[in-house]
């Protein structure tokens, strides 16, 4: 079980990801704050803090962001895509080493405007 300190999935009993061999396997992760346990309001927020996350469950599990292979992004909108791709390019810099990448436009409940499920490859 891998957990992000201070983040959580209400009362579900649901961990963060799991590692199974090199294998690295998220829950859904959302831009819950740390610091307060809320999701904040501001859409740019949670869209940093789904990255930071993503970047502590992989790096919990022993590895890196250079392992992520895969990222499922859930968002309410169209209108997220910009704050998404300027994590994603922070994150992923070069433009010949990123993971694969899926976006679904969905409604998400409980003030998220994204939800993000990751896989990762360890060496």
């Amino acid at each position: 079980m891998i957990d992000v300190p201070g983040v959580r999935h209400g009362t579900a009993p649901i961990p963060m990801a799991v590692r199974t061999g090199n294998m690295v396997y998220s829950s859904g992760i959302h831009g819950m704050d740390p610091e307060t346990g809320e999701v904040p309001a501001d859409p740019a927020r949670q869209v940093e803090l789904v990255f930071r996350h993503m970047r502590t469950i992989v790096e919990n599990a022993g590895g890196g962001t250079d392992d992520i292979a895969m990222v499922i992004f859930n968002v309410v909108g169209d209108e997220l895509r910009p704050l998404v791709n300027d994590e994603w390019i922070k994150m992923f810099p070069d433009d010949d080493d990123r993971p694969a990448r899926n976006t679904h436009i969905m409604p998400l409940g409980m003030g998220m405007v994204i939800h993000v499920l990751m896989t990762a490859v360890l060496e």
